[in-house]
């Protein structure tokens, strides 16, 4: 199993820019693709990013696309997601999540992950 932990939540200023870092811990031995999600208060959980085990393929949401980045440094087992031009509709709790998975298919599904973190909290203020 993987324990996921996130990390750089907080208040920031639209237009502003925030890092989170997900780290991983557990069976990180064996290759695992991950993700972000996030949910905003009353709204489903909808999928913001996800990347290969290698780094070598990642997707975005048409939403985030051009302001969000996502990336990993396996030699921490961690995982970044770089949030810039922040908006107050960017607003919500944002999850790290992981799956095993060596390949270079993309997952934006959630059912298709099985490990989530427990969520840092984003707000953007106008």
């Amino acid at each position: 199993q993987v324990q996921l932990v996130e990390s750089g939540g907080g208040l920031v200023q639209a237009g502003g820019s925030l890092r989170l870092s997900c780290a991983a811990s557990g069976r990180t031995s064996s290759p695992y693709a991950m993700g972000w999600f996030r949910q905003a208060p009353g709204k489903e959980r909808d999928f913001l990013a996800a990347i290969t085990w290698s780094g070598g393929s990642t997707y975005y949401t048409d939403s985030v696309k051009g302001r969000f980045s996502i990336s990993r440094d396996n030699a921490k087992n961690t995982a970044y997601l770089q949030m810039n031009s922040l908006k107050p509709e960017d607003t919500a709790v944002y999850y790290c999540v992981a799956r095993y998975n060596r390949g270079s298919s993309i997952a934006i599904n959630p059912i298709e992950y099985t490990y989530w973190g427990q969520g840092t909290q984003v707000t953007v203020s106008s």
